[in-house]
């Protein structure tokens, strides 16, 4: 087979795997309130709302992710040297690592809501039993992705081969999906999911802070609801900007090798001015926000 065919199907694998892990990661944090808008969570009991949503946010995503991506590839190196074959050793890997993080999970949101005791917070136990299944499950997923990517990373195969071993660049990515997580998937949590009780476009004042949606379509808004929110658009659009990510990363490498430096750079100045375009077209079309 052609060295670059074989690179391309696997860069199609690798994409693949980044782009569900990236989207998994985004739905998992919203559900447990891990990303940026946990604030506002927080503060919701300061300002007289008590609310049942799971709160785990004593560390932000890049670092928690890095870490336990990092201990998912450690582990998984371990069974590859017992000569599993990969999947079964990313699965257990996967596995391993999800138990702990449950156990992180479960003593994070404890200690998270119960310093909201002074301000009358409960902590809901069913909120503890109910969401740790998703939590896990997602979680599971998204190690299993970001370690699959960091092992075809490894593959001795034209434009991949990467020097760095799996727990290494497993961290690494851990921490990329945790820093796009944050950066791209909060505005639809934070800005529209915690607040859909405002009116659309009108921005967060000061003044509505840690006043969050605590209503859902049937009684107290639950932390699964958050999830059905965001996973239909802002978790795929998430996902997509990490995939995108390796996916050029290393199509330049491959398909134009010694020049692959120019065309990258070429093209990311042909996103900075697709960009520069489209704010400014947006800006005229729709203008600044104006109260009726």
């Amino acid at each position: 087979m052609d060295p670059a065919v074989a690179s391309l199907g696997i860069l199609a694998l690798t994409t693949a795997s980044a782009i569900i892990g990236q989207t998994i990661e985004d739905v998992e944090t919203n559900i447990g309130s891990q990303s940026n808008p946990n604030s506002q969570v927080q503060l919701a009991p300061q300002m007289g709302n008590l609310h049942r949503f799971f709160n785990k946010a004593i560390a932000g995503e890049p670092f928690a992710y890095g870490t336990f991506c990092g201990v998912s590839g450690a582990i998984t190196v371990a069974m590859l040297y017992l000569h599993l074959p990969a999947v079964i050793a990313l699965a257990i890997g996967a596995a391993i690592t999800t138990l702990i993080w449950l156990a992180y999970s479960t003593t994070a949101y404890l200690g998270r809501v119960s310093g909201s005791a002074t301000f009358n917070q409960p902590v809901f136990l069913d909120m503890l039993t109910e969401n740790l299944g998703p939590i896990a499950g997602h979680a599971f997923i998204v190690f299993f992705c970001i370690t699959g990517v960091a092992y075809l990373m490894t593959l001795p195969v034209k434009g991949f081969a990467h020097p760095f071993p799996i727990p290494v660049i497993g961290m690494i990515w851990g921490m990329t999906i945790g820093a796009i997580g944050s950066a791209v998937g909060d505005v639809y949590y934070g800005a529209e999911a915690e607040f859909v009780h405002k009116k659309f476009g009108g921005g967060i004042p000061v003044a509505s802070h840690g006043d969050i949606t605590r209503k859902g379509v049937l009684g107290a808004r639950s932390p699964m609801e958050v999830g059905n929110f965001t996973v239909k658009y802002g978790s795929p659009i998430t996902g997509m900007a990490f995939g995108l990510i390796v996916l050029f990363t290393f199509w330049f490498d491959i398909v134009f090798e010694k020049w692959s430096i120019l065309a990258a750079f070429l093209f990311v100045i042909l996103l900075i001015v697709i960009n520069n375009r489209l704010e400014k077209h947006a800006r005229e079309k729709y203008g600044p926000y104006r109260r009726e």
